[in-house]
């Protein structure tokens, strides 16, 4: 099995151009914290003065300036350094961003149905915030105080090998107190993030459903569900923190407490005349020098210890498994559809079993069937939605998975029950079906599906924002605009996955002459509900139990298929009796 690349390294991988950048940035935090550092050597220079009787006041003011100016430069080359950091770190995150969004245009439709869109909100943005910290403090901060502690300790060790050790000898029982921390907080992290998953669900169901909790009466159980989400939310981060407080204090007071061992072992070995004075003294200050990038590099313990769940829910989306389609190739001319021995399973369970089909160029071809038969499950592989298990789908002849996916897409128009309209002008929505459609196309488009009337009754016309979903309109003004923004496109292959499923017979009237203006001249694949809206067509076929039960004319199947003529005959006993109830 290949070894996956650890956290940072496969975050410092997606920088990039920006490589260079974080190099700069490194180079630079490294000079400001020398710079930070490097008043202590000063500071030993004048003590060294005094000792040895030093009564010129320029010396103490000249090394007084000097340590005045490393202050400055430290402040400099910081603020350089978190400059650049900063600066790349955000177009890294941008791209990130970007990418994670493209993947989920290139992989099957069914991987993101499965993920919660709270779920996916928060790793698109929460957890890809989250990385800042890793990218713009950690990679040049952590590094540079890391760095200069040990150049330190080394020099120190030059000066006398014991007193090196005795300036690490606070370490192993900090680093005891700080392992055992980290050790324990895994669970801890891995329960926050779930928890807070459940929130984000809960709290986008509970908005989204908020019509339907108090049209039912369930503000009380519904909000208690939420309630309950947000205390487990909350005490997974309170009951982490209540356990690491202890050990993270005692490491953050042992590790730095170089003095503790410093200052007897010192003042002993001067006591034996086995130290210089001098020497002990400039020991003393270096390793107070020492504390501030040890905490410094401390205080990062939380975003190291949750790194690798951070960049592993990224890379859950980043790295998903893309629909795999050439990038360049031929694209059949002739626009003939099959489908041949066709199977397809969600997750272990499969839907589909070796489904046959043929939908000739120019045809009308209508899918009918109980629901959960498999029906829209079938439109949606013949729209490349998904990929087949086992057989092959067909366009004039050659495997739709040998041709460019944005070439097959300008081959196919979909239009569902539930066609989303975003948030933004009724023009822009309609203008997705072609990015480079003038306002007239626009407009003319509009007219064709018969829904200018009710724009141009809008505040703003065709510059009126939908709203979130299309939430301003009504359900078959979004569906008339979806239509719209399908013929905009104009594509040779028109599938219709119950597009009149929730419109009232007035607009399902308005919606079916649209759809006549759609589809002329063109391939025509219907999913319909309503059987006596399709029995023109030239093939019905009919699929039960994720097979095809029988297909043929509306007349052929009425003679030869049982179900089939169940299902019409329910459903005109319907329709007759709406009339009625009309009438």
């Amino acid at each position: 099995m290949e070894k996956q690349p650890s956290a940072i390294s496969w975050v410092l991988s997606q920088a990039g151009e920006h490589k260079k950048q974080y190099v700069v940035s490194v180079v630079l935090a490294i000079l400001g914290v020398a710079c930070s550092v490097a008043p202590f050597f000063v500071i030993t220079k004048i003590v060294h003065g005094i000792m040895e009787g030093q009564k010129e006041v320029s010396f103490y003011v000249t090394q007084c300036l000097v340590m005045a100016v490393f202050w400055m430069l430290r402040v400099l080359f910081h603020a350089l350094s978190t400059a650049a950091s900063h600066r790349a770190t955000f177009a890294v995150l941008g791209e990130m961003r970007k990418r994670a969004t493209e993947k989920l245009t290139q992989v099957p439709l069914g991987i993101v149905l499965d993920r919660s869109s709270g779920a996916l909100k928060n790793i698109l943005v929460e957890r890809i915030d989250s990385i800042e910290t890793i990218l713009a403090h950690i990679v040049p901060e952590f590094t540079a105080n890391l760095l200069i502690p040990v150049i330190m300790i080394v020099y120190i060790f030059s000066v006398d090998w014991r007193m090196g050790l005795a300036a690490l000898a606070s370490f192993p029982l900090g680093m005891f107190c700080y392992v055992g921390m980290m050790l324990t907080s895994a669970g801890f992290y891995e329960r926050t993030v779930v928890a807070t998953k459940e929130l984000n669900n809960t709290a986008v169901e509970y908005i989204n459903g908020i019509q339907v909790i108090k049209v039912f009466g369930k503000t009380k159980s519904s909000y208690e569900k939420f309630v309950h989400d947000a205390y487990e939310a909350a005490h997974s981060f309170i009951d982490w923190m209540r356990s690491s407080i202890f050990p993270f204090t005692f490491a953050m007071v042992i590790m730095p407490s170089t003095m503790l061992t410093v200052l007897p072992i010192g003042g002993l070995l001067v006591k034996n005349g086995t130290l210089a004075t001098y020497d002990f003294v400039r020991i003393i200050i270096l390793s107070v020098g020492l504390i501030a990038p040890i905490i410094t590099c401390m205080s990062y313990s939380d975003d190291l210890r949750t790194m690798g769940t951070i960049v592993g829910e990224v890379r859950s989306i980043v790295d998903m498994e893309e629909m795999k389609r050439p990038l360049s190739g031929d694209v059949p001319e002739e626009n003939t559809i099959s489908l041949q021995n066709v199977h397809f399973s969600y997750h272990d369970k499969e839907v589909l079993h070796g489904i046959d089909m043929t939908i000739p160029e120019g045809s009308l071809v209508a899918l009918v069937g109980p629901s959960g038969s498999g029906k829209s499950t079938i439109a949606r592989l013949i729209a490349s939605l998904w990929d087949v298990k086992e057989g092959m789908i067909t366009l004039g002849g050659k495997d739709i998975r040998e041709i460019p996916m944005d070439a097959y897409a300008d081959k196919v128009a979909f239009v569902s029950q539930e066609n989303y309209l975003f948030n933004m002008s009724v023009k822009e929505n309609i203008r997705l079906g072609r990015a480079d459609a003038t306002d007239a196309e626009v407009e003319e488009a509009a007219k064709q599906s018969g829904c200018h009337d009710f724009i141009m009754s809008l505040e703003n016309g065709y510059d009126t924002v939908v709203g979130s979903s299309g939430g301003h309109l009504s359900g078959g003004e979004r569906q008339r605009i979806s239509i719209a923004r399908a013929m905009l496109k104009n594509a040779p292959i028109v599938i219709l996955d119950e597009a009149t499923a929730y419109t009232d017979p007035e607009n399902e009237a308005i919606i079916q002459r649209s759809v006549s203006q759609l589809t002329r001249g063109k391939t025509l694949i219907v999913i319909a509900h309503r059987l006596s809206t399709i029995i023109d067509a030239d093939c019905i076929y009919v699929i039960s139990d994720g097979k095809v039960d029988g297909f043929g004319t509306h007349q052929e199947l009425l003679e030869n298929n049982a179900l089939y003529a169940k299902m019409y005959a329910a459903h005109m006993a319907v329709r007759d009796q709406e009339e009625e109830n009309n009438g």
